[in-house]
């Protein structure tokens, strides 16, 4: 307890505050003062999810003070200038091959079928933003329950767009408790009008322990001028005969007997 309390404390101190932690988190700030002060111990649950924001596992939460000091010190090292020079120069090689993106800019839906909700589809909110010619992606999950329409929790992702030969290509991680990459490799539109994009995207849910997997994805384009507040309502979790989703991008992504979505078989270590 007393290690786990100092370890906390000290893991915090690399956030602007206790309160952006625990926003981070999703821990109530008063449950979160009694870890840091060592009166109680956190539930396997709300373990799991510090570990997870940490970057650390649970036995390296609970290894003495010094050794704790060592291991996180180590990992939130910021990464020198020479250390990005090869991976950057990897990225610039593939953007400079590719096409613009500029006609694909504006607000989208995004659906796909969720790795860790068997059997609901998820409508997001997402922009193609470009700037200085390159295009930028971010996405909302705010996540409802399907059958009460109660907020879950929320996962925002930011990433790259381009286009290589005949697909679109997109990378994205999530940028709360950064734990998660989501590559999407979509068709173009040769339409004069956009109406949605399709393809495949490959990852994994954000909570510990589930394997990785893809789904089919669809991206229908709502705009460049929206309103967003009356579109991020519209977001959550849905079964596929809501009738609140379209039926043609329901069928597009896959349908209740086969809904496009498959895991990867890997034995757990």
């Amino acid at each position: 307890m007393s290690n786990f309390a100092k370890n906390l404390t000290l893991a915090c101190s690399y956030y602007k505050s206790i309160s952006e932690v625990c926003r981070r988190i999703r821990i109530n700030r008063q449950q979160f003062n009694k870890y840091l002060n060592g009166q109680v111990y956190p539930s396997r649950h709300n373990m799991r999810r510090i570990c997870d924001f940490v970057g650390v596992t649970e036995s390296e939460m609970l290894m003495d003070e010094t050794r704790f000091a060592r291991v996180i010190g180590l990992r939130r090292q910021s990464v020198a200038t020479p250390q990005l020079d090869l991976p950057m120069k990897h990225l610039e090689t593939l953007l400079s091959r590719s096409m613009p993106v500029n006609r694909y800019e504006g607000y989208y839906f995004r659906y796909f079928y969720s790795f860790g909700n068997k059997g609901c589809i998820i409508r997001s909110l997402a922009r193609i933003v470009i700037r200085d010619g390159r295009g930028y992606f971010k996405n909302v999950e705010i996540l409802r329950d399907p059958d009460t329409r109660h907020w879950v929790r929320t996962n925002k992702y930011e990433g790259l767009i381009f286009q290589l030969a005949d697909r679109i290509q997109l990378f994205e991680y999530e940028t709360m408790e950064m734990n998660s990459v989501t590559q999407m490799t979509l068709y173009p539109s040769y339409l004069s009008r956009v109406d949605y994009l399709l393809g495949i995207q490959t990852g994994g849910p954000t909570r510990r322990g589930r394997k990785p997997g893809a789904s089919r994805v669809a991206l229908e384009f709502l705009g460049t001028d929206i309103s967003v507040l009356r579109a991020m309502r519209q977001t959550g979790m849905f079964y596929p005969d809501d009738p609140a989703l379209r039926r043609d991008i329901v069928k597009a992504i896959g349908n209740s007997i086969d809904p496009g979505a498959f895991v990867l078989e890997v034995d757990e270590p």
